[in-house]
């Protein structure tokens, strides 16, 4: 998944999961039961050894996969179509597209309530925002538009 804080990643995610029943590697609970409100780089580092090896593991055992985290960066995507490939499965790429200041809005206010587990500062958002490498045109991503997440926009747009 790429997009925004609040682009609506973990919603689209949740409603995959009921559609499909696909396993929901949720990094931001993970990260939240392993190391708390606070965490360090090494922390992170640790904590995507860890999924993607759930990942691999479930993928090898034929089991589909969301993995909820944001791939901002082209070459962590990379990282994951080559976990896939060597379980024998197929990668998709969603792209949750939606205005900046709309994902603002909703990363730092939390409006929808579904921030359980990030307090997302301004400088937070800035830093993450001016980082996300949108997908290229190769990697073939299924746009989203992050305003209409609704259990039948999903289904219908990624034809569930």
């Amino acid at each position: 998944m790429v997009g925004y804080p609040g682009s609506g990643k973990t919603t689209t995610a949740q409603i995959i999961h009921e559609l499909t029943g696909a396993k929901h590697i949720w990094a931001d609970r993970e990260r939240h039961e392993r190391f708390g409100a606070i965490y360090r780089q090494e922390d992170s580092c640790e904590l995507y050894k860890i999924l993607n090896e759930q990942a691999d593991t479930l993928l090898r055992a034929g089991k589909s996969v969301i993995y909820d985290t944001n791939f901002n960066y082209s070459h962590d995507r990379e990282t994951l179509r080559h976990i896939a490939e060597q379980a024998g499965a197929s990668t998709q790429l969603l792209w949750l597209t939606i205005p900046q200041n709309t994902a603002y809005h909703r990363a730092i206010t939390q409006t929808n309530g579904k921030r359980m587990f990030v307090d997302m500062t301004h400088e937070d958002f800035v830093r993450v925002a001016n980082h996300l490498e949108p997908p290229s045109e190769s990697e073939h991503p299924i746009i989203l538009d992050g305003t209409k997440i609704t259990p039948a926009y999903v289904k219908s747009t990624l034809k569930l």
